[in-house]
């Protein structure tokens, strides 16, 4: 300690050097301990996809990354919990109907439930008597985004279908089935034919085509918007308030987010069940109005 006050009596700007160095060193450090949790990169971290498996705090897996012919082929999170969700829709298929062929199981009366109610609530009412050949196709995708939306809530797992490259594909399909079935029914030009209301004076069709154009393609923008902002926004809450408690850095707080955060889990599990269900059954209805058009 003497040592030191008779530098800075020798010395007097080194004194105020080093004491501006400290200065600004704990000023960095408190800066740093302020920032040492950032809640929107919490957020992200869980929402976005990644290139690994995280199993925090035991650990992350790597997924291999692959590139070909400059495409980026990479095997992601999302694309994992997508396998995962494919690989239960088959086995429970698979067990249903071994269930069904050996007698009567819970099993095999769960799997017929649903199969009903495709069926009857969502493809014969919307579509007509030939829903029933749309059936397995509905019934794929109410199961297959119905496992996707639960997956998100399984601990370590990831919703794919908060991810909008996800959506896109689903409503790409139901896109792709609304145009084949009215193909089906009436043939490439009737199909187009029917884009305008017969009755339409040939003035106004400049006006109608385009916006029957847009129409079209607003009914699968639409499936893809909805289902990625309902799977997204629910988790986004839920993060937001866990990162509450350490934002507020109080052990009053606690009680009262994960309260919260357990009323919106169970709101979330009821909500994996409604959106498939729309999902579904809005395919179902724009199917239906391609095969009826009028």
């Amino acid at each position: 300690m003497s040592f030191l006050l008779a530098l800075m009596q020798e010395n007097p700007e080194a004194a105020h050097a080093a004491g501006e160095t400290a200065a600004a060193a704990a000023h960095a450090a408190g800066h740093d301990a302020n920032e040492k949790f950032n809640a929107g990169n919490m957020i992200l971290e869980h929402i976005l996809d990644s290139d690994h498996l995280d199993f925090h705090p035991f650990g992350t897996i790597p997924l291999p990354q692959i590139h070909f012919l400059g495409l980026d082929l990479s095997v992601t999170r999302h694309v994992v919990m997508m396998w995962v969700a494919s690989l239960v829709l088959v086995i429970v298929a698979v067990l249903a109907a071994r269930i069904q062929k050996r007698g009567a199981g819970r099993l095999s009366h769960a799997a017929e439930m649903v199969v009903l109610f495709v069926r009857d609530e969502l493809a014969i009412p919307n579509i007509g008597h030939s829903g029933a050949q749309y059936v397995p196709y509905l019934l794929t995708t109410f199961l297959f985004i119905l496992f996707c939306n639960l997956l998100g809530l399984v601990p370590f797992g990831a919703a794919t279908t908060g991810n909008i490259s996800v959506t896109a594909a689903l409503a790409l399909m139901s896109f792709f089935m609304m145009q084949m079935s009215g193909i089906r029914e009436y043939g490439v030009v009737g199909h187009f034919k029917h884009l305008v209301p017969a009755g339409v004076p040939v003035w106004m069709m400049p006006i109608m085509i385009p916006v029957e154009l847009i129409g079209m393609v607003a009914k699968p923008f639409a499936l893809c918007i909805r289902l990625f902002a309902n799977m997204m926004g629910g988790h986004v809450v839920i993060l937001s308030l866990l990162g509450l408690i350490f934002i507020m850095g109080s052990w009053f707080v606690v009680p009262i987010s994960v309260s919260f955060v357990l009323f919106i889990n169970i709101l979330e599990l009821l909500v994996a069940f409604i959106q498939a269900y729309i999902f579904t059954m809005l395919t179902s209805l724009f199917i239906g109005m391609s095969v009826h058009p009028h």
